[in-house]
């Protein structure tokens, strides 16, 4: 672990180091891991083309980094426990030693359905255990994996399918989430009428429901498995070779499959891993997320288990039975980290402080915020109730492209401040520009979030598409990856983030941030959660448009329209009180949990005949609600 910073003073120290030497900073790091052949140069980059490579010419498996590294030193500690989504099934511990056999025999058995180094596998399966595994024997054979969230429509798996030419789905019978059951394969079925590229779909048994196999492309998982050898030899690896590809919504046509390579994305995570959490051997780490989302990729499998942690998967849902659900889990488990989204910190934190009460908690030693920029009110909620006070909370920010958490505190380390992510972790060189490109210097600046400098898990390009990498990242500020984000630099030169910076309002020459405007809204103790957006204003330029879910108990929607109003006044100024308050039943969201403001949007301009695709939405029923709810 001699990578772990220990204090403020050697955060300060290392970070220094990473932005004078970044080259030997990270070559130091990278020298603890396993590697088959040693890189030429550490780092080739210019940010033009772009085209970045790191640790160039080094030749590795990840797989190798996780499993056999940790055999000899650990292989009867856990590296995975499942928690299903039925508290009344029993959790199923892997240690080391039983993850490494189970992903050699798994990849051996894709080998055998005809799977090899570069062919890309899809893989559509929920919250269980043989997802990692999955994921860890694609990366063992040189396969590179798309994972899915198997929520995504039938469309949305089909068009993934095709834009990666995909030679193989595993997937699953079915999916337990909450009291309900939902099917799996039969979305696989519906996606393969549209798509000709798979040649097998692997299916493991979840929920015995009822389905279709395709005689000569569907197999079983067990079937697969079955007598086949759990002596595997690692693929050598490039370090540039591709690792993952990982789609992300575009804002405008096909989604985007953002490409992570081996060499880089296996140090990055490791070691932002160890440090914003502050791990230590023996620790029980839980991240909530879905392996579906970056979140899950590079800190529920990839940078825990490289560290030698143990870490929680979760098949449920964080209100199932009750929504005392996730403390249970902690107590059980005896969790030490715990790392969620402000989604979920808000809708719990909507139940009260009763569901949070029968639970000690005392297990608890890290508290972490995940996925968008977390709210003051909810930063309080959960850092008095979740953490009882004692916990630090690491609020962290990055982004699918970044592949490792960029900016956030270091548990125990960084003195925290609410809604703020604080400071880049070493190696990461941030910069604001103002719009015109030009660099903000020193501290009490607000601009665009840019990045100067390569890190080693950042993405390569989009797959299929480096042009629309090119446009997307690096063509708005040249010379800068721009993470579309708005930030703020405090006089403490502390980062806030204030959302996306299409997500900016600009009302009569004022630009705000529609994250801070939702903060306050936020503030008034009837509202569960808020969504604002700007829509064309005759006089303004862009009005602020605010859609808001309430606890209405007692009240007229009028009355409270009206506190709301005041509260935003009172915190932020009256040029920040929201034109039009529609109070809603719920917000249209993705799966990950973020609110498609883009759809917010087009309601609040009118613009209903162009809403785009909401299948993917976690709720699309809830559109219409808003629609008619606006009177469209």
């Amino acid at each position: 672990m001699s990578d772990r910073i220990h204090s403020l003073g050697g955060y300060f120290h290392e970070y220094q180091k990473s932005v004078q030497d970044p080259e030997n900073f990270w070559a130091r790091i990278a020298d603890s891991f396993h590697w088959q052949k040693r890189w030429d140069k550490v780092l080739d980059w210019n940010f033009e083309g772009p085209d970045v490579k790191w640790f160039v010419n080094g030749k590795l498996n990840i797989t190798e980094n996780i499993l056999e590294r940790h055999l000899f030193t650990h292989g009867d500690k856990p590296a995975i426990i499942w928690e299903p989504n039925d508290p009344n099934e029993i959790h199923v511990t892997l240690t080391y030693k039983q993850l490494h056999e189970k992903v050699c025999q798994f990849a051996n058995a894709m080998k055998a359905q005809g799977v090899g180094k570069g062919d890309r596998v899809i893989i559509y399966i929920p919250m269980v255990p043989e997802a990692a595994i999955a994921m860890l024997a694609c990366a063992r054979i040189g396969a590179v994996h798309s994972v899915v969230f198997a929520g995504f429509s039938a469309t949305s798996l089909s068009d993934r399918i095709i834009d990666c030419q995909a030679k193989m789905v595993i997937t699953s019978d079915g999916n337990f989430r909450g009291n309900k059951q939902i099917p799996v394969k039969a979305v696989v079925d519906e996606a393969l009428t549209t798509s000709d590229t798979i040649e097998k779909v692997i299916v493991l048994k979840r929920t015995g429901q009822e389905v279709t196999m395709n005689e000569g492309v569907d197999i079983w998982w067990h079937d697969a498995i079955e007598g086949v050898s759990t002596h595997n030899i690692a693929e050598v690896m490039d370090s540039e070779d591709l690792l993952f590809i990982l789609y992300t919504s575009g804002s405008t046509g096909k989604p985007k499959g953002v490409v992570h390579t081996c060499g880089g994305y296996m140090i990055y995570t490791s070691y932002s891993f160890k440090n914003v959490f502050q791990y230590d051997q023996g620790d029980v780490y839980w991240c909530t997320a879905d392996v579906g989302w970056i979140t899950g990729h590079s800190y529920i499998v990839y940078g825990p288990l490289l560290a030698g942690a143990t870490s929680v998967m979760f098949e449920g849902v964080p209100t199932y039975p009750d929504p005392g659900r996730f403390w249970a889990i902690c107590d059980k488990h005896k969790v030490n980290q715990f790392y969620t989204a402000p989604t979920a910190i808000r809708a719990l934190q909507a139940f009260g402080t009763e569901p949070v009460e029968p639970y000690s908690l005392e297990s608890l030693k890290v508290i972490g915020s995940v996925g968008e920029p977390i709210n003051e009110e909810a930063w309080h909620w959960y850092h008095d109730h979740v953490g009882k006070g004692r916990c630090p909370l690491v609020d962290t920010w990055w982004q699918t492209e970044t592949g490792g958490i960029l900016i956030s505190p270091l548990a125990g380390i960084t003195p925290t401040k609410p809604a703020y992510a604080t400071l880049p972790l070493p190696g990461v060189q941030l910069t604001i520009v103002d719009n015109e490109g030009n660099e903000l210097k020193g501290n009490s600046v607000q601009g665009n979030l840019c990045i100067k400098f390569p890190w080693p898990s950042m993405l390569r390009t989009t797959y299929g598409d480096h042009e629309r990498c090119k446009q997307t990242y690096f063509s708005s500020f040249p010379g800068y990856y721009f993470t579309g984000d708005g930030v703020k630099r405090d006089e403490d030169g502390y980062y806030r983030i204030l959302g996306r910076v299409d997500d900016v309002i600009n009302v009569s020459g004022h630009r705000m941030g529609t994250a801070e405007v939702e903060n306050a809204i936020n503030e008034h103790p009837k509202v569960v959660e808020s969504a604002v957006v700007g829509y064309p204003h005759d006089i303004k330029g862009q009005g602020i448009y605010a859609y808001v879910i309430c606890d209405m108990e007692g009240r007229s929607e009028e009355s409270l329209q009206a506190e709301i109003k005041q509260t935003v006044t009172k915190i932020i100024g009256p040029i920040a009180r929201p034109d039009k308050i529609q109070i809603v039943p719920g917000l249209p969201k993705t799966r990950s949990g973020k609110i498609m403001r883009r759809i917010l949007r087009k309601i609040a301009s009118g613009e209903v005949d162009s809403l785009g695709d909401t299948s993917t939405l976690l709720n699309p029923d809830i559109v219409e609600a808003i629609k008619t709810g606006a009177g469209l």
